[in-house]
């Protein structure tokens, strides 16, 4: 149940403006005359509508609540209809269609469809003119003008001539919200001779919270004419005894309270634009006129998506500010960090502290606090003031910022140093004992200029005991004494960043250096006995190495080749590793390095190809070994023997794991070996023995063939230069490669036709080929490489049948679309394929049509 007048306050003693929050404005219950609203359920029965609606349609509301929509609409309007609605759920929450026939007698309408509760409301505009002319045309141009400005007060101001002329108002104002809620007008376009609101503010009460929630869901709301009579919606309301709700509406009726502080006002015609940033309201474009004025729901679009960009340009301006904030305040902890002693005493640092925390914080007076010591500068408390303050301040939560432009409010004993001290910002930096840096601002009288005294003195006037709008606009000044210029939000993180830093670097107690040696300690352990372990390894290793390298050797300068060479392939291994600090290294840089130590310029003989892994530490040490011996057999007897001799190594991932085939051609012949020497053995049970992979050598004719397999667990992902390839685990169905190839999608909405084409786009598919008919769908499955389609069930006039019976004859699998919900009795005649209901998502599309792909149209 709507509240009812006696649902306010009737204490005139004590009411402001604020009733107005109580005020249910989403559900007055009303609409302009400008336009007329229908609402169905959602099996298209006419659920309400505006008692006007007999100026629009050849019938009044007791014609059509009860009745079925297709009792007063053609076939082909519902059809229309219908397909806007699918869009609601792709674009936005309200769907648009400018100049459309309704009635199919020439006249033509805009319409606005949204859904609300277990309602879908329609909202009619007649069309005023049939001029030609291009609305989204204007943006692009005006969004330039704007773009050139590097301020967001000079951004402001160009945006409020570029909305004067988008929308022919008397008066544009750019209104920004302040942190108390209260809001500027900072950038303002009028007529010559109007009155000028630029730089006043106005009360946070004018506009009430609920009125707010709806600026944020319906970012225009145009008043046409502040005189013209409303229509009510009929019935008022439903059968849960619960009215129409029109937050989304763009025809609603607005509080009879705002219409008369807008009369006051002199403004006959008003528009208000959100200015959404982030998801929460940043400000108002208000528009007001003189006399009467309608702007169509064409140009309001417009309109709204100018909005929108204006947003996005002044989201970009402030995230440049915080960047240019955040820069300066990193380059002040830098140099604190620079010029800090060794010395960790807080006192004797005091000046350097003070001097560039003040680089970054305007303040007028400094203290610190720290181990009952008390020293400072500037305008601030004596010793024992501070002292009582401190205890205040302990009060606060531990490790939070406290901050206040108006001290003696919430400390009262501060009127006692009011002469010095207005505001505090006092950053903790320990827990105990506390230990604060303070810092002080003094008193500032600020002249505010209010639109209007902001408390709002009550004159009870037509709207029964609600609160008539002030009457007077006059500006007037506001002297705030016992307040200092507010902390920023951007004041805030610049002293928390501040507050971390002296935290974690600057003022560290002795416990925490305490607590750092002995880490340090603990680490220096951890290192020796790593260091020896893997001394222990290395050592072996090269013992193993010393040991069996003897074995097939004729003299001690072979020996000593050998051996040098196994030594200093562990040697570039190891350098490898420790350059990325014992972490994963890549298997393209082992054969790298061994092909530059062989064969210097003549690197380009070795054809590496395939996706590169980086192998961890354990596999690193292991395949470089295997690696070099490949490559000086390759050097000596094989295929790097010879000038044409040339090597391929080819990398691909199979079995959990990857496979690395090393083949040599256009070398001499190759036969087996009579006996096997250490580096065959190196090659042939390294990889398995150590990494337990696989190694299979063969000694072919025309040249050495070997595949080895490793593991996945001793691979890393993100190698330097590889492309990562999701899995499309979808509904149990995989391969996404396997979506390629031209598809025919007939669709006869161009906006669900874009957004699937976008959505086959981004599964791989080559071409896409859009068709809005069958005729057309026909000529393309003819002249066309078509690999597979999705189809539209109903094309409006006609369906796709004909489209999937050719489809069948080619053998080209497809997937059908339908916005019927149970489509049985539209789909009986075509072949069982998989349908999808709109609106569908990427997940949806892309199982039906792996699903097609992979087992056959059956």
């Amino acid at each position: 149940m709507a509240p009812t007048d006696t649902d306010f306050d009737l204490n005139t003693d004590n009411m402001d403006l604020t009733n107005c929050d109580r005020e249910p404005i989403h559900v007055l219950g009303h609409v302009q005359s400008y336009g007329c609203l229908i609402a169905i359920t959602h099996d298209w029965i006419i659920s309400h509508a505006s008692a006007n609606v007999g100026d629009y349609i050849d019938a009044t509301p007791d014609d059509l609540i009860g009745t079925a929509f297709s009792a007063h609409f053609a076939a082909d309007v519902i059809r229309i209809l219908r397909t806007e609605m699918q869009t609601l759920t792709i674009a936005s929450s309200v769907a648009r269609i400018f100049a459309v026939d309704l009635f199919q007698n020439g006249r033509l309408f805009d319409v606005s469809v949204h859904s609300v509760d277990r309602s879908v409301i329609f909202e009619l505009e007649p069309k005023s003119k049939q001029s030609l002319r291009d609305d989204m045309a204007m943006i692009q141009p005006l969004l330039s003008r704007i773009r050139r400005h590097t301020t967001t007060v000079d951004l402001a101001s160009e945006g409020a001539r570029a909305f004067k002329a988008l929308t022919g108002f008397d008066r544009v104002m750019m209104y920004r919200f302040e942190q108390d809620d209260s809001g500027t007008v900072i950038a303002e376009a009028l007529e010559h001779g109007m009155e000028p609101f630029l730089n006043l503010r106005f009360p946070a009460s004018d506009i009430p919270k609920q009125a707010r929630a709806l600026y944020k869901k319906s970012l225009v709301r145009l008043i046409a004419d502040v005189d013209d009579p409303t229509h009510a919606i009929v019935p008022q309301f439903n059968p849960e005894g619960k009215p129409l709700d029109l937050s989304l509406s763009i025809t609603r009726a607005v509080s009879p309270i705002h219409l008369e502080y807008l009369r006051n006002m002199g403004v006959a015609a008003s528009m208000s634009v959100s200015i959404i940033v982030k998801g929460e309201l940043w400000g108002l474009i208000a528009c007001h006129h003189q006399t009467p004025h309608h702007v169509d729901y064409e140009r309001r679009s417009a309109v709204e998506l100018m909005a929108q960009m204006l947003a996005y340009e002044l989201m970009q301006k402030e995230q440049d500010a915080l960047q240019e904030q955040s820069e300066r305040a990193a380059l002040m902890q830098e140099k604190l960090l620079s010029r800090f002693s060794t010395d960790h005493d807080i006192m004797a640092n005091f000046d350097l502290i003070a001097d560039e925390i003040e680089s970054g914080l305007q303040f007028d007076g400094i203290v610190i606090f720290s181990g009952g010591i008390y020293k400072g500068r500037g305008a601030i408390p004596t010793e024992e003031e501070f002292l009582g303050l401190a205890r205040f301040l302990n009060t606060a939560s531990t490790g939070n910022i406290f901050a206040t432009d108006a001290l003696a409010q919430v400390y009262p004993k501060a009127q006692n140093f009011s002469d010095r001290v207005a505001g505090v910002l006092a950053l903790p930096v320990s827990r105990t004992p506390r230990d604060y840096i303070v810092l002080f601002r003094r008193e500032i009288a600020q002249s505010v200029k209010w639109a209007g005294n902001p408390q709002k003195p009550v004159n009870v006037g037509p709207n029964g005991t609600r609160l008539t709008p002030r009457q007077s606009f006059k500006a007037w000044q506001e002297i705030v004494h016992g307040r200092c210029n507010p902390w920023t939000a951007r004041e805030f993180r610049t002293a928390e960043s501040m507050r971390v830093t002296l935290l974690e670097v600057v003022l560290k107690l002795t416990d925490e250096m305490n607590l750092a040696r002995k880490r340090a300690n603990e680490q220096q352990e951890l290192l020796i006995a790593e260091l020896n372990h893997r001394v222990r390894n290395i050592l072996n290793l090269i013992r193993g190495l010393v040991s069996q390298s003897r074995a097939n050797v004729e003299d001690i300068e072979e020996y000593t080749r050998v051996l040098g060479g196994r030594v200093l392939s562990l040697a570039r291994a190891h350098e490898q590793l420790t350059a990325k600090n014992w972490t994963a290294a890549s298997f393209r840089s082992i054969v790298e390095v061994e092909v530059a130590g062989f064969l210097d310029d003549q690197s380009d003989r070795i054809h590496i190809t395939g996706e590169d892994v980086r192998l961890n530490p354990e596999a690193y040490t292991t395949v470089a070994l295997v690696v070099h011996e490949l490559v000086t057999n390759a050097v000596k007897y094989g295929a790097l023997s010879i000038a044409q001799g040339e090597v391929s190594v080819s990398l691909f991932r199979e079995n959990d794991g990857i496979t690395i085939q090393w083949t040599e051609r256009s070398g001499p012949p190759v036969k087996a070996p009579d006996r096997r020497g250490f580096g065959s053995t190196i090659i042939q049970k390294s990889i398995p023995f150590e990494l337990r992979g696989t190694a299979d050598v063969r000694h072919k004719v025309t040249g050495l063939e070997a595949t080895f397999w490793i593991p996945s667990y001793h691979l890393e992902k993100g190698s330097d230069d590889e492309t990562v390839i999701a899995d499309a685990e979808i509904k149990g169905l995989t391969d996404v490669s396997a979506i390629e190839g031209n598809c025919l999608l007939v669709e006869d909405n161009m906006i669900i036709g874009l957004d699937a084409s976008d959505m086959l786009s981004e599964m791989g598919v080559t071409e896409t080929f859009m068709a809005n008919t069958v005729a057309r769908a026909l000529k393309m499955i003819e002249t066309e490489d078509i690999r597979f389609a999705l189809l539209d069930v109903n094309l409006g006039t006609e369906t796709s049948l004909p489209v999937a019976e050719a489809l069948v004859e080619q053998n080209i699998p497809f997937v059908l679309t339908t916005g019927y919900g149970d489509a049985s009795y539209v789909t009986e005649n075509y072949p069982p394929v998989p349908i999808l209901n709109k609106p569908y998502e990427e997940a949806e599309l892309q199982a039906g049509i792996l699903r097609v792909l992979k087992t056959g149209q059956s």
